[in-house]
């Protein structure tokens, strides 16, 4: 089986990640791959080790603007496609009709939620928004697999799109290695000071739908009671949310003694962070499968967390859970972490082994099974002549392709 990977639209973060690891994680022999062609840009090639059987390429549109890399997309890449590999995989969610067999990943839920994208009011995000969202749908429609993280993204998107012709699968991230540190002491909450505060910690891009401004809330309420708590914010920032943020924390903490925002952090260097953290707080209320709460739950530490799906499809229960809009539980939260050190050591212990469901391996091995079931089927035009199917594929269709009926749906 010969695979090509468009990669044409991820510049970095997240879906760069996710395609090293599951580049990195892949036995090619043992999932009987021939060759796999990565198309994308330098930046984003540069991440993806060297491996037998991997090719990269770098056509100069994908350097350029992204009306030249989604021309490329729809002129280029379906020639390419035809002539050297037998599936597309297009992980960044947007997929050409041009090429098939094709499968896409569904990675983005802010499209898909009409409430989260409400936050933005009027504005160019709100605009970007809401192409994105049809021109996903439209992916996801036209794509003969989608790969999801979550069960709650799957059964969102679905909402949306009806119906899929193409298979569908649930396979969530896993966790690089070097997150995982075993959970250490907790310390009784008459051992933090206000000189040596019990550190909370929460790792995310500022945005309107994380509410970093609620958690600063809560930690500076808290510490009116004189509980000696501190929180960091690391992240990189979408500007408007990032001035709200800043606001909140002027008005709370002036000489920023206990509520602290420093930016984004390097990659390579969050492990570092979370594991000089005494606690995480994530409150988000807008995610597919989120990769931090992931990485603070390998990374030992007791967590206080948004009750929003899919958190707690990913934390279970092994963390206290709040309403991210309502300051007020966030503190009652905080509070029932700082107070109660055994109650810290059960999360902690209980989402480090939880963690450990989450494997890079395991999600490059059925990703990459996935692909090759969906390759059974055999492009569009050779399966259907000059028809296109229109709507899901029968079991009795799907079957007489060569694929088992059990793997339908």
């Amino acid at each position: 089986m010969r695979i090509g990977i468009d990669a044409s639209n991820l510049r970095g973060g997240g879906g760069v990640t996710h395609l090293a690891a599951l580049l990195s994680h892949v036995d090619v022999a043992d999932a009987g791959i021939e060759r796999v062609i990565v198309w994308g840009a330098s930046a984003a090639l540069r991440r993806l080790a060297e491996r037998h059987r991997l090719v990269k390429s770098n056509p100069p549109a994908l350097e350029r603007s992204p009306v030249h890399r989604l021309a490329w997309r729809h002129r280029t890449l379906p020639q390419l496609a035809r002539d050297q590999c037998d599936i597309l995989f297009a992980p960044g969610g947007l997929c050409t009709d041009h090429f098939h067999p094709v499968v896409t990943m569904s990675r983005n839920m802010l499209p898909f939620q009409l409430r989260e994208m409400s936050r933005y009011g009027i504005s160019r995000m709100l605009l970007r928004l809401g192409i994105l969202r049809a021109a996903q749908r439209r992916s996801f429609q036209i794509a003969d697999g989608v790969i999801f993280l979550s069960n709650f993204a799957r059964d969102t998107v679905l909402r949306t799109t009806g119906p899929l012709r193409g298979q569908t699968t649930v396979i969530p991230h896993g966790v690089e290695s070097r997150f995982f540190s075993e959970p250490r002491r907790q310390r009784a909450a008459g051992d933090f000071t206000p000189d040596d505060p019990m550190r909370l910690l929460y790792v995310s891009i500022v945005d309107v739908y994380k509410h970093q401004g609620n958690v600063a809330e809560a930690v500076a309420r808290l510490r009116q009671e004189g509980l000696p708590i501190s929180i960091e914010f690391v992240g990189d920032a979408y500007p408007p949310a990032a001035r709200q943020l800043r606001r909140a924390m002027r008005a709370r903490d002036p000489e920023g003694h206990f509520l602290k925002y420093c930016g984004p952090v390097e990659h390579a260097e969050l492990p570092r962070a979370y594991h000089s953290a005494d606690g995480f707080v994530f409150a988000s209320s807008c995610e597919n499968l989120p990769n931090i709460l992931l990485e603070a739950m390998a990374s030992g530490l007791p967590i206080a967390c948004s009750n929003r799906p899919p958190m707690p499809e990913v934390l279970g229960q092994a963390g206290v859970y709040f309403d991210p809009l309502r300051p007020e539980q966030i503190e009652a939260a905080l509070r029932a972490l700082f107070q109660n050190a055994e109650l810290r050591k059960h999360y902690a212990l209980a989402a480090h082994e939880r963690a450990e469901q989450f494997s890079w391996s395991a999600c490059a091995r059925d990703t990459f099974r996935f692909l090759s079931d969906v390759c059974k089927l055999r492009p569009a035009e050779s399966r259907f002549g000059d028809r296109k199917p229109t709507g899901p594929w029968t079991k009795a269709e799907a079957v007489g392709a060569g694929m088992p009926a059990h793997r339908i749906g």
